[in-house]
């Protein structure tokens, strides 16, 4: 199959999420299962300073946005052996970040990324390449179904292009006000309810919900709670609409980039039947982080974003018991406000358990995974997370609420799983989170156990390979509604 990969951010070129990291390994599976992939992502000045070896192309691109013909150029370079376009322009792409400042969203997003979406479609055709599958990434996407679907559908050259949406994250929608359907080059009759009207608003999610062939999300219990109240952020009805063509497959983890027997940033490699390097690491993380290098004292690791969303709001209550307690608490990240100055005042009263990094330090965190115990993500909801399945490769035995992919890949004893691999909790409150620590730290105190436990994480498999299998087999799905 020729399967296009349409996505705002892509590992090693742009990046600001998990969302790179997958539309950058997932079509790098599936070329190794023999198919014809490429990627279109934006020219971003992130990505002219990175280098890639970026070449200019022969082709240019067009498309009409808030009454003016845009134009922008087209680059070219590779992700190992698949090609990856890029398309250029500087007003909307020549910027320091991708979709905003800490002031918040560029005003012009919708402008920017309808561009995009309309110059991928004009440079397909430009380049003569016909893909069988366009699968697109979250919103600044969206608008490639609705386009296909409305402007597109008796336009020969795509009639038997299939189309995806895999919806990364539900909270983010696209979500833009009513004047700027004209900004975008659609006109009214776009703003319906069985388009892109979502209370008075443009919707840019929904449309590409109802446009799609098929819409996936990132994991089988995350597809399930996005069709709930709780969770559905407002869309649950019209993913309910779509129930048929909504599938969950879990993302998986790129294990030629997270593997402890090669990671270069340990003090010391080691595997699942050569474990002794763990305990290395372990030792040197409580020495680069000044804490105590003792190695019965359970080191318990955090590298995510500071936001309610991932559980803060819970750690917040419970940071007394933390500090109270023997244990060792490693954390890593930055995020909201409120969540930064509580562990500043934390790490300035001095407590001598506590070690807080503030920040976006990619060295450190492989250094956390391997030299942690216990890896804590008690997230309000995660569609997939990456965090346990390095946590689990590393050694690290985690510890989670049971929501989206967490609950997919972590399976706890207490449950009745017959190969647990962690510790897992359901209501979301300080307590249920504070009794499953304690739990942990319980079990961390028998060693035989607690080896075994190591082991079989480090011993799972959540590669990229069953997952890749699963998109091929959905791909034909797609594909055989347009008669192939």
């Amino acid at each position: 199959m020729k399967i296009l990969f349409v996505a705002s951010e892509v590992t090693p070129f742009a990046k600001t999420g998990g969302l790179a990291d997958v539309t950058a390994a997932l079509p790098k599976t599936l070329k190794k299962l023999g198919h014809d992939v490429r990627i279109i992502l934006p020219f971003y000045s992130e990505v002219e300073r990175g280098g890639h070896g970026i070449r200019k192309g022969r082709k240019s691109v067009e498309a009409v946005i808030d009454g003016v013909m845009k134009k922008g150029l087209f680059r070219h370079t590779s992700l190992g052996d698949i090609p990856v376009y890029l398309i250029e322009n500087k007003e909307y792409f020549s910027r320091d970040n991708l979709y905003g400042t800490a002031a918040g969203e560029y005003p012009d997003n919708h402008r920017r990324f309808a561009f995009f979406c309309r110059g991928v479609l004009d440079l397909l055709k430009k380049m003569d390449f016909r893909p069988d599958i366009i699968h697109c990434h979250d919103w600044q996407t969206a608008l490639i179904p609705l386009l296909l679907r409305r402007e597109k559908g008796e336009d020969l050259f795509f009639s038997k292009t299939g189309v995806m949406f895999t919806i990364h994250n539900l909270a983010y929608q696209g979500l833009f006000a009513k004047e700027t359907l004209a900004e975008m080059g659609l006109d009214s009759s776009y703003f319906t309810i069985d388009c892109l009207e979502y209370y008075g608003k443009v919707n840019l999610m929904k449309g590409a919900i109802l446009s799609a062939d098929l819409i996936t999300t990132v994991s089988e219990t995350y597809c399930r709670e996005i069709q709930t109240p709780e969770l559905g952020n407002g869309l649950e009805g019209v993913l309910g609409v779509r129930n048929a063509d909504l599938h969950g497959v879990l993302n998986g983890l790129d294990y030629d980039l997270w593997d402890p027997a090669t990671d270069r940033g340990l003090y010391k490699n080691y595997s699942a039947t050569a474990p002794a390097g763990k305990a290395v690491n372990k030792k040197g993380l409580q020495k680069l982080l000044g804490l105590e290098p003792a190695a019965d004292v359970p080191v318990i690791g955090i590298v995510s974003r500071l936001t309610a969303q991932k559980g803060f709001d819970l750690l917040a209550e419970l940071m007394p018991k933390f500090v109270r307690s023997r244990l060792q608490l490693v954390i890593l990240g930055t995020g909201d406000e409120k969540y930064l100055k509580l562990l500043q005042d934390i790490k300035a009263r001095g407590a001598g358990n506590i070690s807080v990094n503030i920040g976006f330090h990619p060295e450190l965190a492989p250094k956390i995974y391997a030299g942690s115990d216990i890896f804590l993500m008690p997230s309000h909801y995660e569609p997939c997370g990456l965090g346990q399945m390095i946590a689990l490769r590393y050694g690290a035995v985690p510890l989670v609420r049971k929501t989206g992919g967490l609950a997919d890949t972590v399976f706890d004893e207490q449950d009745g799983a017959t190969e647990p691999n962690g510790f897992s909790f359901e209501d979301y409150t300080p307590e249920a989170l504070w009794e499953t620590v304690s739990r942990s730290l319980q079990a961390f105190d028998d060693k035989g156990a607690w080896k075994k436990l190591m082991k079989r994480g480090m011993s799972c498999d959540f590669s990229w390979d069953a997952s890749a299998r699963k998109y091929e087999e959905l791909y034909r799905l797609a594909l055989a509604r347009k008669g192939r």
